[in-house]
């Protein structure tokens, strides 16, 4: 009774968001401040030690400044750069197993001390101690196994700079959405850059980000379908079979 009442619980939770959406298409995220996200953290890195700047007295060359002009390109905290997503991951793994093994085992005691003639006394008379415990055995294993797979992700996406490091670099995070009908794509991207990786077009291509996080995907009526319920969900995590 307890695990139908749990499951039915999980049926309703799961069904909520659906059923408010019911007749209408996936509504679209607010626009909020990424740092007002409960799940948002301060990011620490390894930093270099600090050095002193030096002079520039009599200098018409600002530190920092590839031109003698005003750097249009993000630097800080709120300032946009477009982050260049263009993965093509392709990977084929094939691999085969085999393995057999065969093994007699007999085990018996024709002379123990004399007291192989005691066992006639003790066991049927059929028994032959000599041949006390026989065994054999055979296994066979066979297996194989084959993943291909084949990625391919282009996309543009503005970001907003939300940290700068003590060594320059910086921490963006951003998120783009787009509905059509009734299906909702959305994709986020997150991570650390050089300043000096940045285009002098503000951009920069996501294999420049470190500790990069990017995830695509989506919600509608298309994926409803795609996704199993909640309770088959559920079902596989908790049976044993």
């Amino acid at each position: 009774m307890r695990m139908l009442l749990l499951v039915l619980a999980a049926v309703a939770l799961g069904g909520c968001e659906r059923m408010s959406e019911l007749g209408r298409p996936p509504a679209l995220a607010a626009i909020e401040n990424p740092t007002a996200d409960p799940n948002w953290r301060r990011v620490s890195m390894p930093m270099p030690a600090a050095h002193a700047p030096g002079g520039t007295g009599n200098s018409l060359w600002r530190p920092g400044s590839r031109t003698f002009l005003r750097d249009q390109r993000a630097a800080q905290p709120g300032d946009l750069v477009t982050v260049l997503v263009s993965i093509q991951d392709q990977a084929q793994l094939q691999n085969s197993t085999e393995r057999e093994r065969q093994g007699n085992d007999t085990m018996g005691f024709p002379r123990l001390f004399g007291l192989e003639s005691s066992i006639t006394r003790l066991l049927p008379n059929t028994v032959d101690p000599t041949r006390l415990v026989e065994t054999n055995g055979t296994q066979t294993t066979s297996g194989s196994g084959s993943i291909r797979r084949t990625e391919t992700v282009a996309m543009r996406v503005a970001a907003t700079v939300v940290q700068v490091l003590p060594n320059g670099n910086l921490v963006v995070t951003g998120r783009q959405q787009v509905r059509v009908n009734s299906e909702l794509r959305d994709l986020t991207v997150s991570g650390i850059i050089r300043p000096q990786d940045i285009g002098s077009d503000n951009t920069v291509r996501h294999d420049r980000l470190a500790e990069a996080r990017i995830a695509y995907g989506g919600r509608g009526t298309v994926s409803d379908v795609q996704r199993p319920r909640v309770g088959q969900e559920l079902l596989d995590i908790v049976l044993p079979f």
